[in-house]
Formats: structure tokens, C-alpha cells, sequence
């Protein structure tokens, strides 16, 4: 008997609703998930581009869809006060476009963690990338007691690197990393690339659109922190 609680009650990153403007983060339920999955398997990049650490869109097409669900159950099912994942679902005017995130670890410590996103490629150049990261950021910031955020991107990921300046993050350093081979390459392995650090602080966000929040108190509470 479940006496009226919902899988948000248990699971309060479901709960979360967060609007700014034309765009919408929301917690990712299955059937979102479903959907998420169909919108990258359309795609996320062009055949000769890996912008991911991970090169989870070379996954095989008889697969994709399983990996992706499979990938975001593990991440729920990981979520502690450790360490925790929160991966929103986007829409811009209603229409999902993609997913922004952030990951940490030892947060209630750190205060800080790397956000992350992807937006299918045909919602690409049309500035919901900006405006989403701008929300997510306002979102850590505001409401759930992030002192900083980080992000990073290859050098040669114009666009990755375009949003991060636009929305006030400072560079941080270049490291060398392998890098997963494009899909063009033919074959299956990893180069060594450079990838550009970004630090944001509070002072240094260049706003959107102003937030309203829903179901974030859960949250906190799930993360640790105070409510109310």
C-alpha cells in the first residue's frame, strides 16, 4: 500500500519543475526518458564530430534506446548524498530538445559541481543552449547552495565553448585528455585532445530569464540541505 505517495515523494528530482522564459527543466520520468532516448537516436552531432568524454552516441542502433534508459536508471539509482547526478529534461515552447545536468561529489563540502547538457542537433544554433545552461546555473545558485560550477569542452567544440563564455564563465586551464574517435574515423578507439576548463561563480552569471521554481524543498532535503 503506497497511502497516496508518488514516485516524486520518493524520488523528489521527479518533482522538480523549473521554467525560465520558453524553457522548461524538469525532472526526467520514464516516459520523458523514452522520448529522450527517440530525440538522440535522431542525433546529437554530425558523423564526423565527438564533442563527449563518453562516446555514447556511437552506441549500436539496436541497442541505443536500452543503453540510454539503462545509463539514467543507474544514475537514479546512484543518487545518494555522496555523490549525485541531476539530469533535467529540456523544452523550449513545449517541444523537448534535450537534457541539462550537473554532477558532484561531496557536495554538502564542495559546494560545487560540473554541469553538462546536449541538445538534438536540430534544436542546435538557435540559442536554447544558452538559455538552458543560464537556467540550470540560476537554479544551483539560487536554490540548491552551489558556491561554483564548473563545465568543460574541447578546444575545437566552437559551439560548447560559445555558451560557456556567453553565460560568464571564466576559462580554467587546458588539459590533455584521450578523446573517443568520431564515427568518420572507421574505427573504434581514442586520440589525445585538448579540453578547455570553465569555472562560474555566483557574481560572474550572466542571467536569463527569471525562475520559478517548483518542488525544489523536496530536493534540497534529498541533497541534504535546509528546507524551508
Amino acid at each position: 500500500m503506497t497511502h497516496g505517495r508518488t514516485l516524486a515523494d520518493a524520488f523528489p528530482v521527479l518533482g522538480l519543475r523549473v521554467t525560465a522564459g520558453p524553457v522548461e527543466l524538469r525532472g526526467i520520468d520514464d516516459d520523458t526518458l523514452l522520448e529522450l532516448a527517440e530525440l538522440a537516436a535522431q542525433g546529437v552531432h554530425t558523423f564526423d564530430a565527438m564533442p563527449f568524454l563518453m562516446p555514447w552516441t556511437l552506441a549500436p542502433a539496436d541497442r541505443f534506446h536500452r543503453q540510454y534508459l539503462q545509463y539514467h536508471w543507474g544514475v537514479r539509482s546512484r543518487f545518494g548524498s555522496e555523490a549525485w547526478s541531476l539530469d533535467l529534461a529540456v523544452r523550449h515552447e513545449g517541444e523537448l530538445v534535450g537534457t541539462q545536468g550537473v554532477a558532484t561529489h561531496d557536495f554538502l563540502l564542495t559546494r560545487s559541481g560540473e554541469t553538462g547538457s546536449w541538445l538534438g542537433l536540430r534544436h542546435q544554433g538557435k540559442g536554447i543552449g544558452t538559455l538552458m545552461r543560464q537556467t540550470m546555473c540560476a537554479l544551483l545558485f539560487d536554490h540548491l547552495g552551489f558556491e561554483r560550477v564548473e563545465s568543460a569542452a574541447w578546444v575545437d567544440n566552437a559551439a560548447s565553448n560559445a555558451v560557456s563564455r556567453k553565460v560568464g564563465y571564466r576559462p580554467n586551464g587546458i588539459v590533455r585528455k584521450p578523446r573517443p574517435l568520431p564515427a568518420s574515423s572507421g574505427e573504434p578507439g581514442r586520440a589525445a585532445a585538448l579540453e578547455q576548463r570553465y569555472l562560474l561563480e555566483p557574481a560572474d552569471l550572466v542571467r536569463g530569464p527569471d525562475l520559478q521554481v517548483e518542488g525544489v524543498d523536496a530536493l534540497r532535503g534529498l541533497i541534504g540541505l535546509p528546507v524551508g
